[in-house]
């Protein structure tokens, strides 16, 4: 468990998560569905225990690690890093909210303590984040944490049923520190 603030944690998915995370999901399928490819593949409860499981398993095996967003208990939406390369120390993150939690400058809270565990505790020298052109909040939050654009995938993978460019962009560990040590990602006290 990650302490992001007094209402705030970051922790693992249980069994018992499963019908919270389907229904959240459920309630903001309009909202996230232009955004995130895993969306139309969680279509019953199951699928979601299916994600928890094979969450929980991929983190025993070091080859990524997915936390629920909790505010006051309740989850509210989801951070995670993927393709964790152990050779040269790199992994790609992701994370989501539901809609009506946005704007609140949570997911930068969230995401700053998640890149700092993920450089610090894992010991990372690269974080990526891959975002749509059009997704101009996750943008922001990519520029507010440091990130610079590495480069503009064209026509890179079928989503809804068309060709999408994606933008990569790259965090280095010693970025990272430096900006905290400066104090120069917004919202950083």
């Amino acid at each position: 468990m990650l302490t992001v603030s007094p209402e705030i944690e970051l922790r693992n998915y249980r069994e018992e998560n499963a019908e919270e995370l389907f229904a959240l999901i459920e309630a903001n399928r309009p909202y996230l569905r232009p955004w995130l490819t895993w969306i139309d593949r969680t279509q019953k409860v199951e699928h979601s225990l299916d994600f928890i499981h094979s969450g929980l398993q991929d983190q025993h095996d070091q080859k990524s690690l997915f936390l629920g967003i909790f505010k006051n208990e309740k989850l509210i939406g989801g951070i995670g890093m993927h393709d964790w390369n152990h050779t040269v120390r790199r992994a790609e993150i992701g994370y989501w909210l539901a809609k009506e939690e946005t704007g609140k400058g949570i997911l930068h809270q969230c995401a700053t303590t998640f890149i700092t565990f993920l450089f610090e505790k894992l010991q990372l020298n690269k974080i990526t984040l891959h975002y749509f052109p059009a997704n101009e909040k996750s943008a922001a939050v990519a520029k507010r944490l440091g990130f610079k654009v590495e480069g503009w995938l064209r026509e890179q993978i079928v989503f809804n049923g068309q060709l999408q460019d994606i933008i990569v962009n790259g965090l280095l560990r010693k970025e990272w520190q430096q900006s905290i040590n400066n104090k120069d990602i917004i919202g950083v006290k």
